[in-house]
């Protein structure tokens, strides 16, 4: 038993190395005890009467004593220890782990941490320990998982996270597992948090190192130049590669799922062949066939089969290994004169170039596209050897490949390198072993296929397909999706008008119509970069524009970066969306800060180009015409030759992970295209980044009678094209009207909010849930219609279909088209010449009526 008071709880964390003070003992004990006796006895010598003074006086002396300590007891002031706690095996475990681990108090304070968790923080002490709350603030990386871990504390649960901890000053970042549980079960115990750190940085690194190597493996089993597959003890296909499922004309994704047995592809009863093979158990059998494997389309080819086949330790045999070799050839007879020339003949024409070598990498005899390949790579004809068409720095790539061919390996891993020349180049190379006994100036064979334009177009097929997958996603999507939108968006409407600020769910209302707005504004972003959005073209000066945005400029870079603009004089106009146009310049910017984050310079520079100026630049895709150069040059770190082509991909990024979607270049690319410009990027590493934007001139054009589109109410906020009396007139806060309003909608929810919404304002609604019921009512109705609002894509009808019918009834009727989709999903479904208001999902209840209001005030 010890005495230690409560504050002793909360007292500076204890040292890794500094074990607790053992309280107490039993020997102490036992001879306080036989003190006692022993006095008592003596006592009882001098007879009853004399001693019993001093027997009562030590009682109550013992009795004063007990009873002090019950009050102490009960007050704190001392307290009975547990004696496993001094147990020295039991406190080194924990002061010596290899996790860190604190117990923090229910206030939060770290009452315990052990070395290994002050390595981790980087404190250099106990005094300096902190909670894992404090040594991760301000880090956006692992805020979050911090506050998951910390409600977990505070409910007395379990929670485990695995977080990124970026590196100082450029370093790697590490791997972190943070654990956190209650001390124990019982109502105290349960107040205090046992947290656990862990860096598995080694661990995460491990799994991608293997994870990279199964995929290089898979690669080049699946593009290797012969067939091989493997079969099941039931007979069925486990696995084909690419190249024998190409041979035999099949999906390779249809094969991979079990659909095919050994006998669909074998012909005949070649089958048996491989099945009939005599069981030994334990031994490792490789037969070789020469059978006919049979097509899809039913035709056979011949076909040598290196079959290897394992026999378990019960004759039970395992999945096979076969390698497949084609030997499809013109079967008709010929003389062994004929064969050779056919050979040459193969052997010249190939679009591969084929070359046997020695064991020095000599080449011994080539075909005539080597020959060709030499002299596009600058190789004098006394260049005898191979090394020299291949970089310096992959050269002992090949080097390896040839000499394990020389050794008589028969399985030897294609290689892909760089070839030798000015231009950035690429050769794959397959290399086969020679029987040496056949030949021993031969030592391989090596065939050579060039990749460049390959991995070119790899690249660019790469980034269409992922641009025209996410277009497609967000197209497919944006309907549905700003239905919901725009009732969410709508209901929050009439709450906000339903409650006063002063309101204490006010502020929750705020706060979904925030979410729902930020929800609007990705929606908008998946359409500007698979350039689906609808956009709001109008004629614009760039150098006012730009001098509008350099006030947010500056607050978006911060003060280590140095903006400046330079102006090009006389520029000419340019028709693009304002909105857009500043969120190409705002991202490009902001890249330009992460790129600098020492500080730096940001230049934007505008100039007229020519048509004559534009075909001389060496950027492909731009014909020639003329053009506004938008540059924004930057003096950051630059971007890596290999992953300069990936930029403009969606979702490709570089930052670390919670520091970017990879949305913001291909936002801008998206943005820049759907304009009908350009944008190319200038980088080295170490030396900046330029981007370029290429914009065509607007011309103006002869003024024309009527429109055949106006757009209205954009619900992006972005500024629309006015008449002249439209810009004089003075904005108008009254949004009330008279008149009866057809609204076509299908989604029933969506439909009842916009027609309370209408209703509200003074309009007369009359509902329809699609085209065909839209025209009984306005039958029923006998032209008292002032305005159609529809939706565009309805069942049995759609808005198109329904505009053109209702104009032939009505060729004055008003109409409003509200979609999800862009514009431009529907414009060219529409008749030639007619004339309509178009308001995109999602939108607020006042943006609907401000639309309304517009269209019922133009002349019919």
């Amino acid at each position: 038993m010890t005495a230690e008071t409560d504050h002793d709880l909360t007292r500076e964390p204890v040292a890794a190395h500094e074990p607790s003070p053992r309280s107490g003992s039993i020997a102490l004990v036992l001879l306080v005890a036989a003190g006692l006796v022993a006095v008592a006895v003596g006592l009882m010598t001098l007879g009853r009467a004399q001693a019993q003074p001093y027997i009562l006086g030590i009682l109550a002396v013992l009795a004063t004593v007990g009873l002090f300590n019950l009050f102490a007891f009960a007050a704190g002031i001392i307290r009975f220890v547990d004696r496993s706690l001094d147990d020295p095996v039991m406190g080194r475990i924990a002061d010596h782990a290899f996790d860190g681990l604190a117990v923090t108090d229910p206030r939060g304070h770290v009452v315990y941490s052990n070395a290994a968790y002050l390595t981790l923080t980087g404190a250099s002490g106990p005094q300096e320990v902190r909670p894992v709350e404090r040594v991760f603030i301000g880090n956006p990386d692992v805020s979050e998982a911090v506050f998951r871990l910390l409600k977990a504390a505070r409910e007395g649960k379990r929670q485990q996270e695995e977080v990124r901890i970026s590196g100082h000053d450029g370093s790697q970042g590490r791997w972190l597992r943070m654990r956190v549980r209650p001390l124990g079960t019982g109502k105290r115990e349960a107040k205090y948090a046992v947290w656990s750190i862990s860096d598995i940085t080694r661990d995460r690194e491990r799994q991608e190192d293997v994870f990279q190597e199964l995929q290089h493996a898979i690669e080049y089993l699946d593009h290797a130049p012969c067939g091989f597959f493997s079969v099941n003890p039931a007979g069925e296909l486990a696995y084909v590669n690419a190249t024998l499922a190409n041979w035999l004309d099949y999906d390779l994704a249809e094969i991979g799922s079990g659909g095919l047995k050994l006998t669909d592809i074998v012909s005949g009863d070649g089958a048996s062949l491989l099945t009939a093979i005599v069981a030994v158990p334990g031994e490792v059998k490789t037969e070789v066939f020469d059978i006919d494997l049979r097509m899809r389309t039913g035709k056979t080819m011949p076909v040598r089969l290196y079959h290897k086949l394992a026999f378990g330790a019960d004759g039970a045999p395992g999945p096979s290994r076969t390698l497949v070799i084609s030997r499809a050839r013109d079967e008709r007879s010929d003389p062994d004169r004929a064969a050779e020339v056919r050979f040459m003949r193969f052997f010249d024409h190939t679009p591969m170039a084929i070359a046997t070598v020695d064991r020095g990498g000599n080449v011994v005899r080539a075909n005539a596209r080597y020959a060709k390949l030499g002299q596009a790579l600058g190789l004098d004809s006394a260049s005898k050897s191979i090394f020299r068409a291949v970089n310096s720095r992959d050269r002992q790539l090949l080097i390896t490949a040839i000499n394990q061919a020389a050794e008589g390996q028969a399985d030897v891993a294609p290689v892909e390198v760089a070839l030798e020349g000015t231009k950035e180049r690429w050769g794959q190379f397959f290399v086969t072993p020679v029987d040496a006994a056949e030949n021993e100036a031969e030592a391989a064979i090596v065939h050579m296929l060039e990749t460049t334009e390959r991995r070119a177009l790899e690249n660019q097929i790469n980034q269409s397909q992922k641009m025209e997958t996410v277009g497609q996603l967000a197209g497919g999507i944006a309907h549905d999706f700003n239905n919901v939108l725009s009732a969410i968006m709508m209901a929050n409407d009439f709450l906000l008008n339903a409650h006063k600020p002063t309101d204490p769910s006010f502020q929750d209302i705020m706060q979904i119509k925030q979410n729902a707005t930020r929800a609007a504004t990705l929606v908008r972003q998946l359409l500007a970069f698979s350039r689906r959005q609808t956009l709001r073209p109008q004629v614009l000066d760039l150098g006012d524009a730009l001098s509008d945005l350099a006030m947010l400029l500056r607050r978006l870079i911060g003060e280590k970066v140095k903006h400046e603009t330079i102006h090009g004089r006389d520029l000419w106009p340019v028709k693009v969306d304002v909105s857009q146009f500043e969120q190409v310049i705002v991202n490009l910017a902001v890249n330009a800060r992460d790129a600098m984050p020492d500080g730096g310079k940001l230049i934007i520079r505008t100039a007229n180009v020519t048509a004559e100026e534009a075909a001389k630049l060496a950027y492909k895709g731009m014909p020639a015409a003329d053009y506004v150069r938008i540059e924004v040059a930057d003096t950051g770190t630059g971007i890596p030759a290999d992953i300069r082509d990936k930029i403009f991909e969606p979702f490709f990024s570089t930052k670390e992970v919670g520091k970017g979607t990879g949305l913001g270049l291909s936002t801008v690319y998206g943005i820049v295209k759907q304009t009908g410009g350009f944008i190319y990027v200038d980088s080295e590493p170490g030396q900046g980044t330029s981007f370029h934007i290429f914009l065509p001139r607007h011309h103006a054009e002869p003024e024309v009678q009527e429109q055949p589109a106006a757009v209205v109410g954009a619900a992006n906020g972005a500024a629309k094209e006015t008449t002249p009396a439209a810009a004089e007139a003075k904005p108008r806060t009254d949004l009330t009207g008279q008149g009866t309003i057809l609204l076509v909608e299908d989604e029933e929810g969506l439909r009842a909010l916009n027609a309370r919404g209408l209703r509200s304002r003074g309009y007369t609604v009359v509902e329809a849930e699609n085209g065909v019921e839209a025209m009984e009512v306005l039958e029923e109705q006998s032209g008292a219609i002032d305005l159609v609002v529809s939706d565009v894509v309805m069942p049995e009808m759609d808005g198109p279909t329904l505009l053109k019918a209702m104009r032939e009834k009505n060729p004055d009727i008003k109409f409003i088209f509200v979609s999800g989709y862009a514009e431009d999903a529907f414009e060219k479904s529409l008749p030639e010449g007619q004339q309509f208001d178009f308001l995109p999902k999602p939108f607020t209840l006042s943006q609907l009526v401000a639309a309304v209001k517009e269209t019922m005030a133009k002349a019919g």
